[in-house]
């Protein structure tokens, strides 16, 4: 009896400390889907306010829907706004003038920690779009913002309706042709190429203007021509469930206009 007794208290014992795991991973599971939340809830709010417009144009000049005056005021790396017809893509970008990596996981509202990031370039890059190849950066994956819904452009009848996006920066809107949507790998592609040598310019437009991918649609009737002049701009992001590989929407520069 006394035996069974003992086995009875193990018992009781064991399902005790059980229900005790048991609920502080249910504690901890329901802290990390409520922080989760948060970030995604918080990540579309705050850009949304930050979408700060202006007066309508008295003149000719195209109006640029962004104050960048008064963005700077809340942070001052953000230079540009890229916004996307069709998609979510609405943002300003941003550089870091100490950290490539410090956007990945900083807003850039007030460059407060938050883990969907935000929309940035690398000091890789000018803050010019003057060069050869511009790679922007966002995440996938949280709900739907960031890039997320790049991925629309998957879908062939809306690459084809979808063919021209804009980027804003102080005095100009640049009108980018989009030449191609596809799956590529995940090596660092201002790291693998060097941009100033003809050659490897020459690889990289041949790869974005007829990818070697299952995953593409490809415009093959653009408004300019693809040279060593062309100012081209890839926007980056992660495919879900895919680590070794990166969703490229690529796109080169046709029209620049001032704007008020």
């Amino acid at each position: 009896m006394q035996e069974r007794s003992e086995k009875k208290e193990r018992t009781k014992k064991i399902i005790k400390r059980t229900l005790i795991i048991l609920l502080l991973l249910f504690i901890a599971a329901s802290g990390y889907l409520v922080y989760y939340l948060y970030n995604e809830s918080r990540s579309g709010h705050e850009y949304h306010e930050l979408y700060i417009t202006k007066q309508p144009a008295t003149n000719e000049k195209v109006e640029s829907p962004v104050d960048f005056d008064a963005l700077t005021q809340t942070n001052d790396e953000i230079y540009a706004w890229i916004e996307v017809n069709g998609t979510n893509v609405n943002y300003p970008i941003v550089q870091s003038n100490t950290d490539d990596e410090f956007y990945l996981k900083h807003s850039a509202v007030d460059k407060s920690y938050i883990s969907s990031g935000a929309i940035y370039t690398e000091s890789c890059n000018g803050k010019d779009f003057e060069d050869p190849i511009t790679l922007i950066y966002g995440h996938n994956g949280y709900s739907d913002i960031m890039f997320t819904t790049l991925h629309n452009f998957e879908s062939k009848a809306f690459f084809d309706e979808h063919e021209y996006f804009y980027i804003y920066v102080p005095g100009k809107q640049l009108t980018y042709q989009v030449i191609s949507a596809f799956k590529y790998d995940d090596r660092h592609i201002m790291n693998t190429f060097n941009f100033n040598s003809p050659e490897d310019l020459a690889e990289f437009q041949a790869t974005i203007t007829n990818p070697d991918s299952t995953t593409k649609n490809v415009r093959t009737e653009l408004d300019t021509t693809i040279d060593e002049n062309s100012k081209i701009v890839v926007l980056s992001t992660c495919i879900t469930g895919q680590k070794a590989n990166r969703y490229l929407v690529c796109a080169v520069l046709v029209d620049i206009k001032e704007t008020n």
